[in-house]
């Protein structure tokens, strides 16, 4: 008589398989997108007084400490590979995007290749600092 066949349940992966966290950083224009991008990943990346200064995505790779994984590295006396994030700077999304305004698709694009999003608000009124609607 011939072995049974044996069924393999298959694990339902929710989101992008894989080790690599993607986080994006949006907003409307002249937010502080690309300040905060350059303060948590201490990079330079141009952040101008007006909209769109960043059209191409900014990307950054950071490592994560984490006090958990120190002590586990210790404890197993194993070779120390710490946790990263990569961090993307995407270009501020405007009204009418829909219709062409701004980056459009190209916005909706850079958001499908992130697993998470930071959102920016702007919380502070300058008058030096050029608002999207002119207001």
């Amino acid at each position: 008589m011939p072995p049974k066949k044996q069924v393999v349940e298959e694990k339902i992966q929710l989101g992008r398989p894989g080790n690599n966290l993607k986080i994006g950083v949006v907003g409307l224009p002249n937010v502080g997108k690309s300040t905060f991008f350059n303060a948590i990943t201490s990079s330079s990346v141009p952040a101008e007084n007006y909209p769109f200064c960043t059209i191409e995505p900014e990307e950054s790779r950071v490592a994560v400490p984490d006090d958990r994984l120190d002590w586990l590295f210790t404890l197993y006396t194993s070779k120390k590979i710490p946790a990263f994030l990569t961090i993307i700077d995407i270009a501020g999304l405007v009204k009418g995007a829909s219709e062409g305004h701004g980056l459009g698709n190209a916005f909706l694009s850079h958001i499908s290749a992130v697993d998470g999003i930071f959102h920016v608000v702007r919380a502070f009124d300058d008058p030096d600092v050029v608002h999207v609607d002119d207001e």
